[in-house]
């Protein structure tokens, strides 16, 4: 072997691929083919199999965008054939696959001719198996899914793909291969010998002795094995190989355990309704590997994908709960769908707890331990006490690898949250869940682990997911071949709580990693699909207003409470919460039938709103003003609701004109706005007449920056789009409508229309936005320069605040260019602050800067639209809406009681009678907030209330219950009971709470 290293090694690769790859099947005979496109969705086994079949011909093309053809195989296995001990029959299906990309194109699900769904095909998973003997026939049926390739190799290109309306009816696909074939096992299992250790070779450092051993292993197996006879060789081929493969990994080998997975995402560069498919191909793969080898273990997250496939395959579903069953098939991570953690409300992000592990206990009778978003974009400070307030102990995550600019310091920690609560974490070296076990990913996770000399032990997720089909037979082997191989870590078939019992057990003393995951990366996700965000915020409200209604008419006025209605909205705003449909960041598809769901969910909602207080007020000639937020409002008590007696002042302070500007007035402040609608002065009268804004700086200032990122155009605004920005500060148009100021402008091929007035207490500037937006690659922000010295800004997230840095001292403090917030955001000085509240926006860029005078200042400002072309070219394209308080002398206690103000407005209903409604609930510290007020899931008629600690301090408070009880107890997430040491009641039925800082309280409310 006197070869040079490099020409053995390209001999190995290309005898790997031209040789062993295409014996696997050595012997083949065509199927005959005919087809039936189904006219429009998709539709069942039975429907399809009626319809007229037509001949087809491989080589023929098939499948306009987002089609399904129906394909009929069929054939005789021929006599001569001897299924002997070492072959199988099977059938290859190419239905026009490219290998590059598994997951992003056609794909198919085969049926046998009785309805039995038998497994999938996808690009790396093209065979089928069949049972019958020479010369019996064969058949079978594959609904072909024609799903476009709309990513083109992550090149970003906009698309017309990604509706069905602009789509077109082209074929996209040819079918390229439909064969009935003999598959030689001892050749396969020669390929993966051959794979495993060309792969563990190219990793190995080239003067290492063990990478020239297994280099002279596979030269002499490729010259044992004559490639015109792979079948009667390869057995000679493996024995060249059998030493070095049994040589046993080293003893201080990187552990290493590999759990199935497939990361389904729940909507996409595909509808949701392909999701439904996506799921029943990939896990009839799964169930076909189970019961082929029964040490595989297979992990699938998301509870509402197992109910899609109950409702719409419940076969497929009753296979699986008999896997789950025996504890191959792993329900993980206990939420209904791999939601964004950034946006949803903290209700919300309860609930997709709630829901998860509702189905997973009711159906399976399991309840996952751990948290599994792998693909999230950046994880809330909030979610630690959230996990553990849903009984799970352990969180997985993989996004963190893709940040810009640092490198995140652990790969196993404590996670601690806002309230000081910490979750054991794991965020895996291997830098990918869709891995092959290959020596690339293996060798990789070896090097990149860092917490070497502490702990040894990580998590590889494998399989290919989003429709790629999961784990193969391949990666099963080598799985296998690398469970101890010297030179490579060890590999052992795992389940996520095995892994983290173990890896938390090698690991007591864990560092702690405080605050938010935040993704140094897809920040414009805050920002993408307006529409689809005002949607999300909306919904959430108007739940916690119809939860809350319809528990008070319920108690008071034996309203039949609407379990069903309300989880039926509830699955459908939590399903639109997964990762890449509230962050905006799919297929006009998915986002057009969000908006269609949000409109239908607001209106259901709406009428529950109006059916539990008809029940509760009755009919009469008067009106009462009802308010479902935590805080008293003009008069209005919190969770209650109080008579209008139609005399009261309507609060509106009336601009006047004072030159070239109108002043708006009232005891609290005084805001001048000049002839272009930009605010020159803004005094806050009750502290002193300290002027809020810089000198010589206007606020209220629209601004467009190019917006053109580097890739991921609608998840992505990149740093650099601060260096073209221009101010919008010429108006259309001005002038005063009753006490709104009424601006307008003109810009490019949109319009802004935006009404000031003042707030009905006269505390906070009022600003209501209508945009008629037509551009792209543009964002559009607004500013507020304030003058205030804040090193930080206080910012909402779920159940509390989280405080960022407003400098840039750090790497890590400048990566944080772009943050998200809920419902208001707060910077201040020790004795004043300033808020900006909102309606439906979720980022913000909070900074140090300085006035024209040289005084330094803090800029905030509210990203409000953007305009990407890629995945969807009419992205934001159209109308929207935005509400704005902007409140001087205002701290975080000021601000919170703002962003409920403006996002749960008093509703007035008229012709009821004319009772007050007594809150349902007196709570004696504002501290202390009720989040959500419904009855029990188990639907005994138990009262539910969820409240947390909302100023970030140590809080004693007493609740006065509206309603009479037995008991009450505190409970997890799910209402069931856990030990508590902070609540105790008194013989008149108040209840004293004593709470740390941001703490989260679930009280479950007896019934007499």
């Amino acid at each position: 072997m006197h070869d040079n290293r490099i020409l053995v090694e390209a001999r190995i690769a290309r005898f790997l691929t031209e040789r062993l790859t295409p014996a696997v099947w050595p012997v083949r005979v065509p199927l005959e083919v005919s087809m039936w496109q189904a006219p429009g969705e998709p539709v069942p086994f039975a429907d399809a199999v009626s319809g007229r079949f037509s001949p087809f011909a491989v080589g023929s093309a098939w499948g306009r965008p987002w089609g399904t053809t129906w394909f009929r195989f069929s054939g005789t296995v021929p006599e001569e054939w001897s299924v002997s001990s070492g072959f199988a029959l099977e059938a290859v299906v190419d239905l026009g696959f490219t290998t590059t990309m598994p997951g992003f194109q056609a794909e198919g699900l085969v049926y046998a001719p009785d309805g039995r769904v038998i497994k999938a095909l996808e690009p790396l998973n093209v065979w089928v198996p069949l049972s019958a003997a020479p010369g019996e026939p064969v058949e079978f049926y594959v609904e072909a899914a024609s799903n476009p390739n709309v990513i083109h190799g992550f090149d970003y290109q906009p698309t017309p793909l990604g509706s069905l309306s602009t789509a077109g009816a082209d074929p996209l696909y040819t079918l390229s291969r439909a064969e009935v074939a003999l598959f030689d096992s001892e050749a396969w299992e020669l390929g993966q010998d051959v794979w495993t250790l060309n792969g563990l070779m190219h990793e190995l450092p080239v003067d290492l002795p063990r990478r020239h051993e297994i280099l002279r292993a596979l030269e002499k197996a490729v010259n044992a094995v004559d490639p015109s006879n792979v079948s009667r060789t390869a057995s000679a081929g493996r024995a060249c190989l059998a030493s070095v493969l049994a040589s046993p990994a080293y003893t201080s080998a990187h552990r290493m355990h590999a759990v199935g997975h497939a990361h389904i995402d729940s909507a996409w560069l595909w509808p949701v309704r392909e999701t439904v498919r996506k799921v029943a191909r990939t896990f009839s793969n799964v169930l076909d590997l189970m019961d082929r080898d029964p040490n595989f273990v297979f992990a699938a997250s998301s509870a509402q994908q197992y109910a899609w496939l109950k409702s719409s395959y419940p076969s497929v579903f009753e296979r699986v709960a008999e896997k789950v069953r025996t504890g191959q098939f792993v329900p993980a991570g206990g939420m209904w769908v791999e939601s964004d953690t950034n946006m949803p409300g903290g209700e919300a992000l309860a609930r997709q707890f709630v829901a998860g592990k509702r189905f997973f206990l009711e159906n399976f009778g399991v309840e996952p331990n751990d948290v599994w978003l792998p693909d999230s974009f950046g994880y809330s400070a909030a979610l630690p006490q959230i996990v553990k307030a849903a009984g799970s102990e352990w969180f997985l995550t993989q996004k963190i690898s893709w940040n810009e600019t640092n490198l995140f310091p652990h790969h196993s920690f404590n996670w601690e949250g806002i309230d000081g609560t910490r979750v054991f974490t794991h965020f895996p070296p291997v830098d990918t869940y869709n891995s092959e076990i290959s020596g690339h990913d293996l060798a990789h996770a070896q090097r990149r682990y860092r917490e070497k000399g502490a702990a040894n032990t990580s998590l590889v997720p494998f399989g290919w997911g989003d429709g790629g089909g999961g784990p193969t037979r391949e990666m099963l082997a080598a799985a296998a071949r690398t469970s101890s191989l010297e030179g490579s870590p060890t590999v052992s078939l795992s389940s996520p709580s095995r892994f983290f019992s173990e890896a938390a057990a090698e690991y007591p003393d864990a560092p702690v990693w405080s605050g938010e995951l935040y993704l140094e990366f897809h920040r414009g996700t805050y920002t993408s699909q307006a529409r689809t965000k005002r949607g999300n915020r909306r919904c959430e409200h108007l739940l916690r207003e119809a939860e809350l209604w319809c528990s008070l008419a319920a108690l008071r006025a034996g309203f039949s409470y609407p379990y069903d209605a309300l989880e039926d909205a509830w699955h459908t705003v939590l399903l639109q919460q997964f990762h890449d449909i509230l962050p905006g960041s799919s297929i006009a598809w998915v986002h057009e039938e969000a908006e269609r769901n949000y409109a239908s969910v607001a209106a259901s909602l709406e009428s529950l709103i109006s059916d539990a207080l008809s029940a509760l007020l009755g009919t009469g000639s008067a009106s009462v003003a009802l308010n479902a937020g935590p805080y008293d409002v003009a008069g209005v008590p919190a969770l209650g609701g109080a008579v209008v007696s139609g005399t009261e002042s309507d609060g509106s302070f009336v601009p006047s004109r004072v030159g070239s500007s109108w002043v708006f007035e009232s005891p609290s402040l005084r805001l001048t706005v000049d002839e272009n609608g930009l605010f020159t002065s803004l005094v806050s009268l009750a502290d002193g007449g300290r002027e809020v804004l810089p000198a010589g700086m206007r606020a209220n200032v629209f601004q467009l920056f190019r917006d053109t990122p580097n890739q991921w155009d609608a998840w992505d605004i990149d740093e650099h789009y601060k260096f073209n920005v221009t101010e919008l500060t010429d108006a259309a148009a001005i002038d005063v409508v009753g006490s709104v100021l009424r601006v307008e402008r003109v810009f490019g091929k949109s319009r802004l229309v935006q009404r000031i007035s003042l707030s009905g207490d006269g505390t906070a500037v009022d600003l209501s936005i209508e945009a008629d937006w037509h551009e792209q690659q543009k964002l559009l922000k607004l500013a507020f320069p304030v003058d205030v010295l804040a090193d930080r800004a206080a910012s909402e997230i779920q159940f509390g605040h989280i405080h960022r840095p407003t400098h840039s001292n750090t790497s890590w403090d400048a990566a944080r260019f772009e943050t998200v917030a809920h419902r208001w955001i707060q910077v201040g000085e020790p004795r004043f602050g300033v808020s900006l509240a909102n309606d439906s926006t979720y980022g913000y860029d909070i900074t140090r800067a300085e006035s024209p005078t040289g005084s330094p200042c803090t800029l905030v400002r509210a990203s409000l639209l953007r305009g990407p072309l890629f995945p969807d070219p009419q992205a934001d394209q159209g109308s929207h809406t935005f509400e704005f308080s902007l409140r001087p002398d205002s701290a975080v206690a000021d601000a919170i009681a703002e962003g409920y103000r403006l996002n749960l407005p008093v509703r007035t209903l008229a012709g009821v009678s004319g009772a007050s409604v007594s809150p349902v609930l007196r709570v004696s510290d504002p501290a202390v907030v009720v989040e959500a007020v419904k009855l029990a899931e188990d639907r005994s008629g138990d009262v539910v209330v969820r409240l947390y600690e909302a100023y970030g301090s140590r809080t004693s408070a007493e609740l006065t219950p509206g309603f009479d009880y037995s008991s009450v107890e505190v409970t997890d997430l799910l209402e069931r009971p856990i030990p508590a040491d902070f609540v105790s009641t008194n013989d008149d039925g108040e209840i004293s709470l004593s709470l740390r800082p941001f703490q989260l309280v679930t009280l479950r409310f007896k019934r007499a």
